[in-house]
């Protein structure tokens, strides 16, 4: 088989290979895998499949697979990522708009800024809906996010992080498995650790920044239409939540290299 051109995009260091659907129609689990494998592979922590064929009525498909060949329903710096992808082809441009719509339902995304050191891109992420029942995790409470997809968002930092990460993972709230957020309050918001279902340790999480800022809008620990930054391990998210609920992300993507496959 030919080579194939693709991308590597990353958004705080949360990094992903971008294919355009055309070139690649049989991207899968297998392929995923393959790609990713930091060792034998492109590397990183996804892939994004990019369907461009209703770009001209302002829409794109985006599939997402984890470096472990799982399907995740939504990943927030993978929108992110899709969007500077859109940039950097001239499909989009400084200030334009478009949606992306994923296996979550679509998400509205503008570019606010675009020049050579990336994007900064704002995703409207959807309603975030907090589970009102509070679960418990090895003597921990734990608020059940659904972002799209699931998350466990933990406001402590325990001493036994990997204890407390697999006794979310048992919850029964959680079947199809979890984000978990390990969260400590900072005077600007929120400083946030993320294990990543189908991934593990990330750089960032931009599904997992908003679970947290809308548990903690929930619990009063941080004001509705009140933007927080969230600092990750890659760096900082600016999230805001409604007071109805809607979560609006804002952050950077860019591009880290191109080739052939």
């Amino acid at each position: 088989m030919a080579a194939r051109p693709f991308a590597k995009y990353q958004g705080l260091g949360n990094d992903f290979i971008v294919l355009d659907a055309a070139e690649w129609p049989d991207v899968g689990p297998d392929l995923a895998r393959d790609l990713c494998d930091r060792h034998l592979g492109v590397g990183g922590d996804g892939v994004l499949s990019v369907d461009r064929t209703e770009m001209v009525h302002g829409r794109v498909r985006m599939v997402i697979f984890n470096a472990d060949g799982s399907r995740p329903e939504m990943c927030g710096n993978g929108v992110r990522c899709v969007a500077a992808w859109l940039v950097d082809r001239g499909d989009l441009a400084e200030g334009s708009a478009l949606v992306v719509d994923s296996d979550a339902g679509p998400r509205p995304v503008r570019v606010r800024a675009a020049g050579a050191d990336g994007c900064e891109v704002e995703v409207e992420m959807g309603t975030a809906r907090v589970d009102a029942t509070v679960a418990e995790a090895a003597g921990l409470a734990v608020r059940a996010v659904d972002m799209g997809n699931p998350h466990g968002v933990v406001f402590a930092e325990p001493d036994d992080v990997p204890a407390v990460v697999r006794s979310v993972g048992a919850l029964p709230v959680f079947p199809q498995g979890v984000n978990v957020e390990l969260v400590t309050p900072t005077p600007r918001g929120f400083r946030v650790r993320v294990h990543e279902r189908g991934v593990g340790w990330t750089q960032a999480c931009g599904t997992g920044a908003c679970a947290v800022v809308a548990a903690a809008v929930d619990e009063r620990r941080w004001p509705a239409d009140e933007p927080a930054e969230v600092e990750l391990d890659g760096g900082p998210l600016s999230i805001r939540v409604s007071r109805d609920g809607v979560v609006t992300m804002t952050g950077p993507a860019r591009r880290a290299f191109v080739g052939l496959r």
